[in-house]
């Protein structure tokens, strides 16, 4: 064989090889459904935040300060989502806890919501750009805000005890639903998540 072929032979198995390791290390990629449960760290996961808020809601919808509310306004009550501190030894995303939480209330039918701070700082923004540059029979005025009855806000924390391959992983999720007019918490929610996980090497 030449030295010309033989190089074109080289470089046709390098580009094989290539191929082939850029094949081997394609993922497998399997659809699931949402709602199934599937824990595979033992850390906090999705089934764990729509378990906890769903579990809050129906706590919160069945207390006194709704009907006390009601029957004092005679209309549902606007709620503001607040901060949901993340007080706990891993990275949760508490914006996918609070949307959750979100979600369950209004689909309950029994309260409002009104936007988040950084949510109304975007909407200003648009108005005061309509108020500029919309006709005068679509702009949308300034001073017509719905303002919150409520503040929703909390925290989530851990405990973690682990020994020998054995770890055991304690949630403990706070709410805590505030009058903005008197500063007075009408509503207080806990809910508790205790995991037992076991594997030959564990990291906290």
């Amino acid at each position: 064989m030449s030295t010309h072929y033989f190089r074109n032979f080289m470089s046709l198995l390098l580009v094989l090889g290539i191929v082939a390791g850029v094949a081997a290390c394609k993922p497998a990629v399997t659809r699931e459904d949402p709602n199934l449960v599937k824990d595979l760290s033992g850390k906090w996961n999705d089934t764990d935040s729509r378990k906890v808020s769903e579990e809050m809601i129906q706590d919160v919808l069945s207390q006194p300060w709704l009907g006390k509310f009601n029957s004092k306004k005679g209309r549902i009550p606007t709620i503001i989502i607040g901060k949901v501190r993340n007080l706990s030894h891993e990275h949760i995303n508490t914006q996918t806890f609070t949307s959750d939480i979100r979600r369950a209330l209004i689909n309950s039918g029994e309260v409002s919501f009104v936007a988040s701070s950084e949510e109304r700082g975007e909407i200003r923004k648009e108005r005061k750009d309509q108020d500029l540059h919309a006709s005068e029979d679509t702009r949308k005025e300034m001073g017509n805000e719905a303002g919150a009855d409520f503040m929703l806000k909390g925290t989530i924390n851990t405990i973690i005890d682990a020994i020998e391959g054995e770890q055991v992983r304690f949630y403990q999720v706070d709410l805590t639903l505030i009058d903005l007019s008197s500063n007075r918490m009408v509503w207080a929610g806990q809910q508790k998540i205790k995991k037992s996980v076991e594997r030959s090497s564990i990291r906290l």
